[in-house]
């Protein structure tokens, strides 16, 4: 091993914004916030996603090639359909199947919760 993960970082024209949209989509509260750098983590010594100023950031097309995904994430869910509604309210869009795309354009996939992984919600609750 050379190294761990420190963050996921992802370029944008609204750092705050998009941080927003990220932290109620996946539930992690925003631990760091400037003018031109947010961090989404589960606490402040924990690696999570970035989101980085990118005044000129071009956002993809993809599917169409011109501007290609650049990066995506794949979500873990309980339930596919519900999920890709509460995302639609946050403000994704959705492309195809299990594919979303975020506020600014970054693709997304809200994938079926695998039968090693516990529940996402708690249903004891």
């Amino acid at each position: 091993m050379i190294g761990r993960l420190h963050h996921v970082v992802i370029d944008t024209r609204d750092p705050a914004s998009l941080a927003a949209f990220y932290s109620e989509l996946l539930g992690l509260p925003v631990i760091y916030a400037s003018d031109d750098w947010v961090v989404i983590a589960t606490g402040d010594t924990a690696s999570g996603i970035a989101f980085q100023l990118a005044p000129d950031h071009r956002p993809p097309t993809w599917p169409d090639p011109a501007t290609p995904q650049q990066i995506h994430l794949d979500v873990m869910v309980d339930d596919v359909a519900a999920a890709g509604r509460q995302a639609i309210t946050l403000g994704a869009r959705w492309v195809r199947d299990q594919v979303f795309t975020d506020p600014v354009g970054h693709p997304f996939c809200l994938i079926a919760r695998p039968a090693w992984a516990p529940p996402v919600h708690d249903t004891k609750s």
